[in-house]
């Protein structure tokens, strides 16, 4: 019964969130038992371009560390907001949430090739958890929150919240800052910045994402051919036939 909840909830996960959230955890895995190393996963601007080992590009995303009380809180954060901005803002627009994706880590990745290795950072898994975080907070400004029981704000401090926590924890908040930089960047140009005087929308999600992620919507002007109307289908006039026998 436990393996069936757990199976329904998994399938009822929507597709981009259970696709990520589903890559880190075996990721993760992968490396706890020891089929492949951080060393093949974290981002090295001199293996990628010289030794064309571009996996990295993706791979650093993906991996949050060993298992253990960070590893959770990051995966618990990441399946919370991922998917409340999938099922939220972004529902029906699966490829526009794709292509944030691709923004966030775009911008992400140029970053860290200019600054990472200066910040001796490896991996950029946290920071996109906390760039879906800004986002989220943002578009839901008078949500009111709870951490831990211990403090009580609105949904646009989470990020600076997390970003606190982290440095109790001893932990760099570089990382933390970088995504909430990163979150700010998009969520000024796709809600701000269109909505101010001489704005106009920057963000065009490509149309090959969309033809691949989005379901086409139906021509309102489409008229179909009489024999395809429901009431001319058999299984119709045999009803029909059956209520009006002749």
């Amino acid at each position: 019964m436990a393996y069936q909840g757990f199976a329904q909830e998994y399938l009822g996960m929507p597709a981009v969130t259970r696709a990520y959230t589903t890559a880190c955890v075996l990721t993760t895995a992968a490396v706890q038992l020891e089929f492949i190393t951080p060393f093949q996963l974290y981002f090295n601007p001199d293996l990628i371009f010289r030794k064309f080992q571009i996996w990295r590009l993706i791979t650093n995303f993906l991996f949050f560390g060993p298992l253990g009380f960070s590893f959770f809180f990051n995966m618990i954060f990441l399946y919370r907001y991922c998917r409340m901005l999938e099922e939220g803002s972004f529902r029906g627009r699966t490829a526009d949430f794709v292509f944030m994706f691709l923004f966030g880590g775009f911008l992400m990745t140029i970053s860290f090739g200019l600054f990472g290795l200066f910040a001796s950072l490896f991996f950029l898994g946290q920071a996109f958890t906390i760039m879906l975080v800004y986002v989220w907070s943002r578009r839901n400004p008078y949500i009111r929150m709870n951490f831990f029981g211990l403090l009580n704000f609105q949904a646009p401090f989470l990020p600076w919240v997390l970003m606190g926590f982290s440095l109790l924890l001893g932990n760099s908040i570089i990382i933390d800052l970088l995504g909430i930089a990163v979150g700010h960047i998009y969520y000024f140009l796709e809600d701000v910045f269109p909505n101010q005087p001489g704005g106009k929308k920057l963000l065009l999600t490509p149309g090959f994402l969309k033809m691949v992620f989005d379901t086409p919507e139906e021509d309102p002007n489409y008229n179909p051919l009489p024999e395809d109307h429901p009431e001319n289908q058999p299984r119709d006039r045999d009803q029909n036939h059956q209520q009006h026998p002749q």
